[in-house]
Order: structure tokens, then sequence, then C-alpha cells
């Protein structure tokens, strides 16, 4: 029987142990930022200006990230870019803990926007990082590992946490994630790497280098680009989401966090069971049925009466999601080539990341019109049955075009 990745391989343990208390933190501030959005204005352009701002930076600087990352020591920029989380974290902090004055719900957007920022470095140089921590055929196993310690600590303990941590003071969630994020940096600096080579040549050219590859590897562009698609559609009913719970299913605040809840640990099983999976059915099969499994979800949940059906069709949606993530972040970080990875990683994540903030968007708008000549429970239910058509589309294209072997 063979050691286990996290036993043997020193460095992706300590990557993972950082990864683990920077999605606690993250888990903590999804709940406690919008929390004290709301404490400090009423209007809800205001409060979803707040949430826009920490996505917006997904769109704008995705791109031009990846020349940094590749031209930079990934151990210290994954530690500099905690540290300096750490301190607009701890700004918020000090904000919360403030007499709020006029504008402040302003100045929170604007953190939120410099942590925004400050992640994508982060997270395109960890993904970056990973193949030069572990060895090829470890890929999905590690991939599976850092995902579902994502989903545990990010979707499960962190906003239930931050929710009781609120109850004795707004600011110590904000406190707390600062600590974890000092603790994080210290964990990466510990990895030891072999130096990378500088890019030798001007930043247009390297960013160029970076658009010609992803524009020359057609399925590569497709993967992307279909990704995007897939979190437009993600993102349009998980806006609406929370309404359909309520005005719909009629099931309280409690049980609605039960459903939250079971779809994290769908989404946890689906991180850990992808690499059996994969090797039973091969990673062309499972990418197919990660698309299809989305639309057979989303249709249900159109369809459902209860909060029980609900939380199972978002349990086998989320497991599918992790599947898929397992699968194609391993793919392309074996397909893109290492002096590369960080830029194409970064145009990738901005086709796929970048429609997040259209799809939320979109999700409100749908509902607003559909219900002035069909009703708001037609209408709510109208959005996951048009997610499932859409994701059959999906399913259909990838068919013929998505051929990863």
């Amino acid at each position: 029987m063979s050691t286990p990745l996290l036993v043997r391989n020193r460095n992706f343990r300590l990557l993972f142990g950082a990864g683990t208390l920077t999605n606690l933190g993250d888990g903590m501030v999804v709940l406690a930022l919008p929390w004290l959005a709301t404490l400090m204005s009423h209007d809800p352009v205001a409060i979803g200006t707040v949430a826009a701002a920490g996505r917006l930076p997904w769109l704008l600087f995705a791109i031009p990230a990846g020349v940094i990352i590749d031209n930079s020591d990934h151990r210290k920029l994954i530690a500099r870019a905690d540290i300096l989380r750490a301190a607009i974290v701890a700004a918020i902090m000090m904000l919360a803990m403030s007499e709020y004055i006029d504008g402040a719900i302003w100045i929170l957007a604007a953190l939120a926007f410099l942590l925004g920022s400050a992640e994508v470095l982060r997270d395109n140089a960890a993904q970056t990082m990973l193949p030069s921590i572990v060895e090829t055929k470890d890929l999905e196993t590690a991939n599976g590992q850092l995902w579902s310690s994502e989903q545990l600590t990010g979707q499960f303990i962190g906003p239930p946490l931050a929710g009781i941590l609120i109850a004795a003071g707004i600011g110590i969630p904000f406190g707390l994630d600062a600590a974890l994020l000092v603790l994080a940096a210290g964990l990466v600096w510990m990895i030891s790497l072999k130096p990378r080579a500088k890019i030798q040549r001007s930043f247009r050219k390297a960013l160029f280098e970076g658009i010609a590859f992803m524009r020359r590897d057609a399925l590569l562009l497709r993967l992307a680009i279909v990704l995007g698609i897939a979190n437009f559609i993600a993102t349009a009913t998980i806006t609406i989401q929370v309404l359909f719970a309520q005005d719909v299913l009629a099931i309280s605040a409690s049980s609605y966090g039960v459903v939250l809840s079971v779809a994290a640990v769908g989404a946890i099983t689906g991180s850990l069971l992808a690499p059996w999976a994969i090797s039973r059915l091969g990673s062309q099969a499972c990418l197919y049925l990660s698309i299809a499994t989305w639309g057979i979800g989303y249709s249900a949940i159109g369809v459902s009466h209860s909060g029980l059906a609900m939380a199972l069709a978002l349990f086998f949606v989320m497991a599918a999601a992790m599947l898929w993530n397992v699968i194609t972040v391993s793919w392309r970080q074996r397909r893109i080539p290492p002096e590369l990875l960080g830029r194409v990683n970064s145009i990738y994540r901005f086709f796929g990341w970048g429609s997040m903030p259209l799809g939320a968007m979109t999700g409100g708008i749908l509902v607003s019109v559909l219900e002035q000549d069909f009703g708001r429970e037609i209408a709510l239910r109208s959005s996951f049955l048009c997610a499932g058509v859409a994701c059959t589309i999906l399913l259909i294209y990838a068919l013929f075009k998505l051929r990863l072997d």
C-alpha cells in the first residue's frame, strides 16, 4: 500500500496546511463581509457593490497577473500575497470596530476590491506552483485533496463559525482571519523549491506569449469558454437560490442553512472521490458526467417542492462541480508548459471566473422580467429550468468539441 501524499510529500503538506488556513479565513469573511455591509447601509446597491468589488479583480487583473506569476518565485509571491491580505483584513477589522462614518460602506467596497486583487495573485500562483511540488501522476490526488479542504473549511466550517463569532463582536472574524493568513504565509515560506528562471523580455511580449499559446490551443480555449458559461449559469442560480428557498419552498433560515451544509458535503464528497472516479471511468466520461449532472440537478431544483429535494439536488451539483475541477485543473497543469503556466492559467481563469459577476446580475434581472408576466414562483422556477436547458446544450457541445484524450 502506497504512502499517502500528505505523509510523504513535505512541500505539499505545507501548501495543503496553508490552503486550509486561508480557506477557513475566507469562509468566515464570506459571511462577515456582507454582514458588516448591512450594518453600515441598507442601500441594496451599496451592499451589492461590496459583493461585486471582491470578484471584479478576476475580470480586470487575471490576465496581467499571469506575467507577474511566471516572473516570480511562487513561494515568495504566495507568502507576500497572504501577508498583504492579512493587512487588508486587519484594516477591515479596524473599520468594523470604529464608529461608522458617512461613506464607510464605500471604504469597505474599496478594501474588498484590494482583498480580491491580492486573491487573484495568490490563487493563480498556488495552482501554477502545484506541478513543481507533486509528481504528474499525483496531480488528481493533490487537487482533489486541496479542493476538499477548501470546501470543508471555506463552506462547511468557516461561515457557521463566523456567525458564532459575530455574536461576540463584528470585528472578531476579521481579526482571526488576519492571524490565519499570517500563519499560512509562514507555512508557504517554509516550502523548498528550485530557483526559477525569470522571463527575459518585456511585460507586453511575455503577456502576448501567453495569449498566443491560448489562441493556438483550440481545445484549451473551448474548455475555458465552457467553464465561463458554466460559472455564469451557476452564479445566476446562486443569486436567486435563497429567494427560491424562501418564496417557493417556504423553508426557514435554519433549514436553508442545512440545505447549504448538504451542498458543502456534496462538494467534499466529489473532491475526495474524483481521483477514484477518474481512474475507473476515465477523464472524458467524468467530464461529460459532470455537465449532465449539473443539468439534471438544476432542473430538479426547478420542479422541487421541498427543502430535502433541493438539498439532494445541490449535493450532486456540487459533487459534479468538484469532479470537473479536479479533471480540468490537473489536465491543464499537464498540458501547459511550466514556463507559461502562470500566464495561460490566468487567461483561462479570466474566461472561467470573469463571467461570474455577469451571471449574478443576469439571475436577478431574469426573475424580475419573468415575474411581471408569470408571477414570482414561475419566474424563480423558470430560472433553474433555464439553467438545466443551458447545461443540456453545453453537454451536446462538449460531446462534439471537448475531447481531452
